[in-house]
Parts: C-alpha cells; sequence; structure tokens
C-alpha cells in the first residue's frame, strides 16, 4: 500500500507547494509512481500541474476534482465517485493529480457540523468524515502509486483534521522568520486533540467494514524554505539567521515532545528533525510555473535568459535531500 504524506504548516507563505510540486517529479523521474492531492482550497499544485482546460474539466459536473469525487457525500445522496485522477503536465516519469476545487471549502461546513456525532458512533457522518480518506485511497490504487502526497492548506480547521488523519507522515515547511515560530505554538497541541478524537470514531464505528482514518500521522520534521543564501554556516543571510536558530527548539518543543507520548514522531537517531534547506529561488519561480514544468527542466525556450539557465539546472541539488528521504520512507522497513 501506498505511503501518504502530507505538507502541512497553520502558517502560509512558506512555499509548500513548490516544495512539493518539485519533490514529486524527481520521486517520478527516479522510478516511483507519485499521486499528489490538492487540498487546499487556493488550488495553486492544480494550477502548476494542469493546464487551464483541464482544470475547467476537472470542475465540471462530471469531473474529477476532489470536491467532484465527494460531492455526493456532501449533499448526503450517495457515497463517494470513482473517477480517475489526471496525468500532470511535463512530467519526467508517472505523476497523477487529483485536482483541487474552491467548493472544497463548503465541504469543510459539513465536516465541522457532524464531528460531535461522528465521534458518537453515527454511521452518516462518519461516512462524511472519512470521504476524503475513501477516495485518496481508491485513487492511490487506481495509479498504482507508490507515494501519495496531499498539499493542505495553512489553517487548523475542519478540513485538515480529516485530511491529516488519513496519511502516514507528515513534513511542515517553514521559514526562518517569527510567524513560522509562532505557527508551532499551537500544532502539537491539535494534534494530540486530533489524534484522542479520532480514536473515539474508531471506537464508535465498531465492527463496520467502512475504511476511515487512524488519525495518527507520524512527524518526519520540517524544511527550511524562501530564506537568501549566503556562504556561511547556516547558509542564510545574518538576518535570516536570527530566527533560524529559535526554529529547532520551537518545533521540538511544540511539537516534538508533544507527539513522542503517542508515538507521533519519528525517532531519528541523531534526534534531529530539520529535514534540508531550500532557498529563495526569487524569479525562476514565475518561469516555472508559467510553464507549468519544475525549474530544472526549464530552458530558453521558457523564457530564461543567462545565469538563470544554469541556476535553473542546478535547482534540483536543493530537493535530492528530501527526495533520498521520502524515498527511505516508502520503504516497507522503514
Amino acid at each position: 500500500m501506498a505511503k501518504t504524506i502530507s505538507i502541512f504548516n497553520n502558517k502560509g507563505g512558506v512555499g509548500k507547494t513548490t516544495y512539493m510540486y518539485h519533490v514529486a517529479h524527481l520521486l517520478a523521474e527516479d522510478g516511483s509512481n507519485v499521486l499528489v492531492v490538492d487540498c487546499d482550497s487556493q488550488c495553486n499544485l492544480t494550477a502548476y500541474c494542469l493546464s487551464d482546460e483541464s482544470i475547467e474539466l476537472s470542475w465540471a459536473a462530471d469531473g474529477n476534482s476532489i470536491f467532484r469525487n465527494i460531492e455526493p457525500v456532501y449533499e448526503t445522496i450517495g457515497d463517494i465517485c470513482d473517477r480517475p485522477p489526471s496525468r500532470v503536465l511535463n512530467a519526467r516519469g508517472n505523476i497523477h493529480i487529483v485536482p483541487g476545487d474552491l467548493r472544497l471549502s463548503d465541504f469543510e461546513d459539513r465536516l465541522g457540523n457532524t464531528w460531535n456525532s461522528a465521534k458518537g458512533g453515527s454511521l452518516p457522518d462518519i461516512r462524511a468524515q472519512s470521504a476524503i480518506h475513501r477516495y485518496i485511497r481508491w485513487a492511490a490504487e487506481h495509479v498504482a502509486a507508490d507515494i501519495v502526497m496531499i498539499d493542505l492548506g495553512p489553517n487548523l480547521g475542519a478540513l485538515n483534521r480529516a485530511v491529516l488523519a488519513s496519511s502516514d507522515y507528515f513534513i511542515t515547511p517553514v521559514a526562518p522568520d517569527l510567524f513560522s515560530i509562532q505557527g508551532t505554538e499551537n500544532l502539537g497541541n491539535k494534534l494530540v486533540t486530533w489524534r484522542t478524537e479520532w480514536d473515539q470514531v474508531n471506537q464508535a464505528i465498531g465492527e463496520s467494514r467502512l475504511s476511515i482514518p487512524a488519525g495518527r500521522p507520524k512527524y518526519l520534521g520540517y524544511v527550511i524554505q524562501q530564506h537568501n543564501i549566503r556562504s556561511n554556516a547556516e547558509g542564510m543571510t545574518k538576518g535570516w539567521g536570527i530566527y533560524n536558530g529559535r526554529l529547532k527548539p520551537a518545533i521540538t518543543s511544540n511539537i516534538v515532545d508533544k507527539l513522542r507520548p503517542s508515538d507521533q514522531a519519528v525517532l531519528w537517531e541523531d534526534d534531529d528533525y530539520h529535514l534540508g534547506q531550500i532557498p529563495n529561488l526569487h524569479s525562476l519561480i514565475p518561469y516555472s510555473m508559467d510553464a507549468r514544468k519544475p525549474i530544472f527542466y526549464c530552458t530558453s525556450k521558457d523564457g530564461l535568459k543567462g545565469s538563470h539557465i544554469t541556476k535553473a539546472k542546478e535547482a534540483s541539488g536543493h530537493f535530492e535531500e528530501m527526495v533520498a528521504l521520502l524515498q527511505q520512507v516508502v520503504e516497507d522497513e522503514f
């Protein structure tokens, strides 16, 4: 069965979609079957992966967006649909996407309204809480995915509670700034609460054959993004370095220490949850998004000139450490 990894932080603007998009392409180029799922109602990942025409088709009444596939559950007229994911543009390997949908935020209201009754064992409401989980599992099996990567919006709402609960692991992209540090403060406590509540749901459902999330995603660690490079020990400017030194203790106390008692943090030998760092790639990102290609696939045909061409070719090196880690996670013995 495919391993599912959510890319999640309750603080926005840290480059999580860009990170996920590029890592997914490198995993596919290396031979993994990858399924990416856009559960952020802003749909940035979808815009990166598909043509405008394909996005419109995914949103049509018979479309294959994440919302269209769980729409019968939302409307209480049926169960999930089985519409296959779309192939990602310009991939050098096997990548599919479950397209995002702006209307997914409407379903979040349903998840919020039915949570208490789901904890009490109401099967129709548990069906709603598990709808996205069950569709993602079906889609992963349909495309024979080795790894599923889910892009989540920056909040601690009912939608992320439902989707994160379906994941085996999660990673938090962060920036070396005050807001990312503050964003960790209630994350660990919220995850502990969600774990307890999902335990209630699992106990309440009894012998039902309905597949529901375990609600126990394990923390893999954090990736530092969006900093400016310098050739010093920290690899970033002095200004960014001020907050960089505060990230590790904040994440340790606010996330790792809260999740370890429930076995929801991977135990790294060096006790270091810093998985790598990706610098601010500045104007290369707009070229990449316009071409709907990873930076390292972009060429002069995509508008790059001069030093940009060299920097684009070298950009894959920023992601190689994370790709190697995720390949390790996919192995059964991890």
